[in-house]
């Protein structure tokens, strides 16, 4: 294959990547996506909630739903701009895995009759320039990236385990599920060869989450 014929093949995958990229960002956005495992809570009765219990719940899963639609975002970046196919597996296999969780959050929001967050869109378009640009940095970089968002997570799905209403165990083993997953891919990125954060970093991230969570709890 001449210089010519093998750039036109370069960016021509390139685009078949932006294009498929961009096909699951809007399933992300419109709720199309299919979960590949069964919902943990879909056997599980729905508890009796006083109203003011059932809003505060509703609140915590719009902020894991639109953090769940920010981790598709970011894996979609991150994928798009790294340089080994054993980095991009490992990040795609986790966003299959993320899905599921997207759609767990949406369906216990259906639920308890509440909606996503308006600022969805937002966040993903912010999610996806940060992924896309960890990715520039390095593999290394950008896996020990997917470990960091990673810790934000657990950390703040133990703070919504402790202040879930105790006879929600629909909620709850929603939750229990992400948690071990996101536990999970935390641990695998800095396996697959990501660099650890020091805690500086890792507490400015959390600053950052923080105005995410604060914002669509109630939006």
């Amino acid at each position: 294959m001449d210089r010519t014929k093998s750039g036109r093949h370069r960016t021509s995958h390139g685009l078949d990547q932006w294009i498929s990229g961009f096909d699951r960002g809007l399933r992300t956005l419109t709720g199309v996506h299919q979960a590949a495992r069964p919902n943990p809570a879909a056997e599980v009765a729905e508890a009796d909630m006083t109203a003011q219990e059932r809003a505060h719940v509703a609140g915590l899963m719009r902020v894991n739903h639109t953090g769940e639609v920010c981790a598709q975002a970011l894996y979609e970046g991150q994928a798009l701009t790294a340089s080994d196919a054993n980095a991009k597996d490992s990040l795609m296999s986790a966003a299959a895995e993320e899905q599921d969780h997207l759609v767990w959050c949406r369906s216990r929001l259906r639920e308890l009759d509440a909606r996503p967050s308006i600022l969805d869109p937002v966040f993903f378009g912010l999610s996806f320039a940060m992924g896309a640009a960890a990715g520039l940095l390095g593999d290394r970089v950008s896996l020990g990236f997917v470990e960091a968002t990673e810790d934000q997570v657990v950390q703040h799905l133990d703070e919504h385990l402790q202040t879930l209403p105790e006879q929600d165990e629909k909620s709850r083993r929603v939750l229990e599920a992400m948690r071990a997953d996101e536990s999970r891919h935390g641990a695998q990125a800095l396996a697959d060869g990501g660099e650890e954060f020091p805690q500086p970093v890792k507490q400015f991230m959390r600053g950052l989450a923080k105005v995410m969570t604060t914002t669509t709890y109630r939006l």
